[in-house]
């Protein structure tokens, strides 16, 4: 029997005390206390339960961290286990061997037939720091090439990469310098009005010509390190590229000695039916960031990297809690979780893809439905044919959902993400749509 959301008042007595302290003492982030106005309790599965005792679907699964979903039974249980033993001994200076166990599973994983290694961090945007100090220290070259509404973190020199919304920049220049942007292929929207699910291989066409006769005109390509990419953008509204982009991509870049930084942090760990998203693409990047969902919600990040790019000298890199032994213990348990999960997120996902699809002909306000996997989303528009966007229905819609039990968060300028455990079953799945189809008729009227 399926346990459906049951919301009586949001935000409860005990919710609006809590969401007063927190803004009283803690530093501005991205809450929303007027649309997603939820204190989490506890979690279960695919379901949290806030301080007043109501009970949501979490489709958001912590921004795409809790993959294998709250408090998986095997992963508590690892959890425990390791921190009976001990709970920190820096891998910086010292040696345990559950580190190296995940970074075997890791590169094992990872698609590519060359050596790898693996160096640890803490979140995603420590992840693409290191990768990008691996990069200028492992080739001798100092520009790197990223895209248009990419996200790859907050911290100074990886801002520089991200271009998802201008408020993360704001007030924050100079970032690192080095960092030329490209347009990334949005089937739907891009710069050059071309229809990419119709002609995707004259919207990748675009894109390297592009860099070969505009950015290759005032940045050196013999200066330029690695293409840092999502291979599905999320921040940016859960872009899905041409079939074909990144193979042209790679070949593109092999051609000039560049190298590929593929950002998995919210993509990676299963959460498209593979185990990594690029393996939808059957490219070898010669980078893999990884992060999020990995730590099964404690934090854990890193880079599979190609060995020869490594660091070769103590000092070079370190971090004092990257690759934490409790992080790691959890991590190998859900790497052995979600590589059972594959065929089931396949099947749920494609499940899950039809109704949105099914939604998009059904109303005039849903511009595209687009994704792989579990990692899927709507564009909320104004009308069809003008392809107008429509943050503020957005907004509203998922202000609505939370009413009824459904934790939803946006993504890009206008566009809703659907991203549930993996554990999430089709009957979770038709009632969180029918949640979702109710929250979309009330924020119309």
């Amino acid at each position: 029997m399926v346990v459906r959301p049951n919301v009586k008042e949001l935000p409860g007595p005990k919710a609006k005390e809590v969401i007063e302290r927190n803004f009283k003492y803690l530093a501005t982030t991205t809450q929303d206390p007027e649309n997603l106005p939820i204190v989490i309790e506890r979690g279960e599965g695919i379901r949290v339960y806030d301080v007043d005792g109501n009970v949501f679907y979490d489709f958001a699964s912590g921004v795409g961290v809790i993959n294998v979903g709250h408090a998986h039974p095997r992963v508590v249980e690892a959890i425990k286990k390791q921190a009976e033993k001990f709970t920190h001994y820096s891998l910086t200076d010292f040696f345990y061997e559950n580190a190296v166990v995940l970074a075997e599973k890791l590169i094992e994983l990872a698609p590519g037939d060359f050596e790898k290694k693996v160096v640890y961090g803490n979140s995603g945007a420590e992840a693409n720091e290191a990768a990008m100090k691996l990069v200028k220290y492992g080739t001798g070259r100092k520009q790197f090439l990223a895209f248009y509404h990419a996200f790859h973190g907050r911290t100074q020199a990886v801002l520089s990469l991200t271009a998802s919304k201008w408020v993360q920049q704001d007030g924050f220049f100079p970032t690192m310098p080095g960092v030329t942007h490209i347009p990334y292929p949005n089937p739907y929207r891009n710069l050059w009005g071309i229809d990419g699910y119709e002609e995707p291989d004259e919207l990748t066409n675009r894109v390297l010509d592009f860099i070969e006769e505009y950015v290759f005109k005032h940045v050196p390509p013999h200066e330029v390190g690695a293409i840092f990419f999502e291979p599905i953008q999320g921040e940016g509204g859960y872009v899905v590229p041409p079939k074909g982009f990144f193979k042209a991509l790679r070949k593109f870049a092999d051609e000039y000695g560049i190298l590929l930084a593929d950002d998995e942090v919210q993509m990676g760990i299963g959460r498209t039916g593979r185990f990594w998203a690029i393996e939808h693409f059957d490219v070898a990047p010669d980078l893999i960031q990884f992060g999020k969902a990995i730590g099964g919600g404690l934090p854990l990040a890193g880079v599979v990297h190609r060995k020869e790019i490594s660091f070769d000298k103590p000092g070079r890199h370190a971090t004092t809690f990257g690759g934490n032994p409790v992080a790691i213990a959890a991590g190998i348990e859900v790497v052995e979780i979600v590589k059972e999960l594959l065929p089931h997120v396949q099947e749920v996902g494609d499940y899950l893809h039809g109704i949105l699809e099914e939604l998009k002909e059904k109303y005039e306000v849903i511009g595209d439905a687009r994704g792989l996997g579990l990692a899927q989303a709507v564009e909320i528009v104004k009308t069809k044919e003008g392809k107008e966007k429509n943050p503020e229905l957005r907004n509203r819609i998922v202000g609505e959902a939370a009413k009824r039990g459904l934790v939803l968060l946006g993504c890009g300028d206008n566009s809703i993400r659907f991203i549930p455990p993996l554990i999430v079953t089709k009957e979770e799945i038709d009632v969180a749509m029918e949640i979702f189809e109710e929250s979309l008729k009330a924020a119309l009227q």
